[in-house]
């Protein structure tokens, strides 16, 4: 029941963001749409359905790129493609930073140490140049872009919740599981881990939004999803091309802002999420 009161107080926090409450909608939205690519997109995303680089107008509500397919329905299944990147990578980091925190903050001393040593050299690299360096090594492709971006995330979140784990096995309920001798995984999981959920999907937000910009960027550089496949980032891709970016804005505009949608939707939930977990925020 206190629980249950608890997450209705967050909601109702959360709830007062409007901008927040809007982007959820969107996200819903768009995730919704993307899913049912297949039913709601007018054309297959690789099929020649018109002239090359036709304006909108009939039978292509959006155009159709520069070899002539549909960009709406590219447009459709390339946000499929971004969400997926930006979600599955945050499981993975987060999977993976949440382990190795717990791990470090709870046991400390020579494990904590190893594992620490190792997060502040994998964060010394540059990181948009050891995305770049993996993705060379492993070669560009979808599922490749999503283990790279899941592998290289993990640093800040295993901080974050290394620092809340310190903190929190000091506290009273941790030290009398402890003397009750309840397993340690048990204590990991089921009481420490339930109360540094909040920074962890605050951190997770942020992660996603920067997912899918990664992705994007190395998509625009050819070393993210390839061609065929739509994605956000390989559809602006086109506009390298001086014709395509000064005469055919409909092929690279939608997917531009389409990121920045998306992007600013998923750091508006976040910054609402942050609040609303924020317990000297008023419920009113």
């Amino acid at each position: 029941m206190a629980e249950n009161s608890y997450l209705r107080a967050v909601w109702r926090r959360f709830k007062r963001h409007k901008l927040a409450m809007v982007s959820l909608y969107f996200v819903l939205f768009v995730i919704f749409v993307s899913l049912l690519a297949p039913i709601i997109a007018p054309y297959h995303p690789n099929r020649i359905t018109g002239d090359f680089g036709a304006p909108p107008g009939d039978g292509h509500l959006l155009g159709t790129d520069d070899v002539g397919r549909d960009v709406l329905s590219r447009l459709i299944y390339a946000c499929r493609v971004s969400l997926m990147v930006g979600i599955l990578a945050t499981l993975i980091s987060t999977v993976i930073g949440v382990v190795l925190g717990l791990v470090s903050g709870f046991f400390g001393k020579l494990l904590d140490s190893i594992i620490m040593r190792f997060t502040d050299m994998v964060m010394s690299f540059p990181y948009l140049l050891l995305v770049l360096v993996a993705a060379a090594i492993f070669g560009p492709s979808l599922m490749n872009i999503i283990f790279i971006l899941g592998f290289v995330n993990w640093p800040g979140i295993a901080r974050l919740v290394r620092g809340n784990v310190l903190s929190l096995r000091e506290r009273a309920f941790v030290q009398g599981a402890l003397v009750a001798g309840l397993p340690k995984p048990y204590i990991l999981f089921s009481e420490i881990l339930p109360n540094t959920m909040a920074p962890i999907l605050i951190h997770s937000s942020s992660v996603i939004a920067f997912s899918i910009l990664d992705e994007a960027a190395l998509s625009f550089l050819g070393m993210g999803v390839q061609t065929p496949t739509a994605s956000l980032g390989n559809m602006l891709g086109a506009a390298t091309s001086q014709a395509v970016l000064t005469n055919m804005p409909w092929i690279w505009v939608p997917p531009g802002i389409m990121i920045v949608l998306i992007v600013m939707s998923v750091n508006f939930i976040g910054d609402a999420i942050r609040d609303a977990f924020d317990p000297t925020n008023p419920l009113v």
